[in-house]
């Protein structure tokens, strides 16, 4: 039985993971400035109670909400790409939980006290802040929705699924655990003259578990896998 190989983030792949959490902060301190500049505005400035009057002013209203909600679904974004490539562990479940949804609860931030401050608005009518309100919460839900991380990763779940794939491997590669990858790829491969590596000026060569640690996720090459089935039926050796 062959030894369990536990998943382990490289040392690249952890600082590109630091860079794009960075950016995500970046883009969430940049959702919450907007709201903070929302709020000024329509609170603070009275602008809520014209809002319904002046086109200009509701237009102007939707594009800053537009705006804060590009920022954090770029946040919640790049923020998922970090944890694909520098995963937690499933042992401690809050930090589990925490790191994994942080897009969510981000998001939710760029507009919730927004949200809250236009209903309880005492100055403004039903009608301007029903407009206002459900503009807000259409893109506090959509912000939300979209941090949520669905399938998020784990050291786990990244150990068990490289001990499988390094099972295929082997079953298909004479019992050797030897795959190539590219630096901008997103799948490794058994046969470094493979069509779609074949030529580049960088070709990694190592195990599946360190295409997976360099990479941060990974497959295998289906035109590899169908050629290795291929040769196996007609028992030609892999080079």
């Amino acid at each position: 039985m062959s030894e369990k190989k536990v998943f382990q983030a490289s040392a690249e792949a952890k600082g590109k993971a630091k860079q794009f959490r960075l950016f995500a902060f970046l883009a969430w301190f940049l959702a919450m400035a907007g709201q903070g500049f929302a709020i000024y505005k329509l609170i603070y400035e009275g602008l809520l109670t014209r809002l319904t009057e002046d086109n200009t002013l509701l237009i102007t209203f939707i594009i800053v909400i537009v705006v804060i909600l590009a920022l954090a679904i770029t946040g919640s974004t790049l923020w998922k790409k970090a944890n694909r490539l520098d995963p937690a562990s499933e042992k401690n479940k809050a930090k589990f939980f925490f790191q994994n949804q942080l897009g969510a609860i981000m998001n939710v931030l760029a507009f919730l006290p927004l949200v809250i401050l236009i209903f309880m608005n005492k100055d403004a009518d039903k009608k301007t802040k029903g407009i206002a309100g459900s503009i807000a919460v259409v893109a506090l839900l959509i912000a939300g929705i979209s941090g949520v991380d669905f399938a998020p990763p784990s050291i786990e779940k990244y150990t068990e699924e490289i001990n499988a794939q390094t099972e295929v491997v082997k079953s298909l590669n004479h019992d050797q655990d030897n795959v190539y990858w590219t630096r901008a790829g997103n799948r490794y491969h058994i046969f470094k003259d493979c069509q779609h590596i074949v030529g580049r000026d960088e070709i990694n060569n190592g195990t599946t578990k360190e295409s997976w640690e360099e990479k941060g996720i990974s497959e295998l090459c289906k035109t590899c896998e169908s050629r290795a089935k291929r040769n196996l039926e007609a028992e030609i050796p892999n080079p």
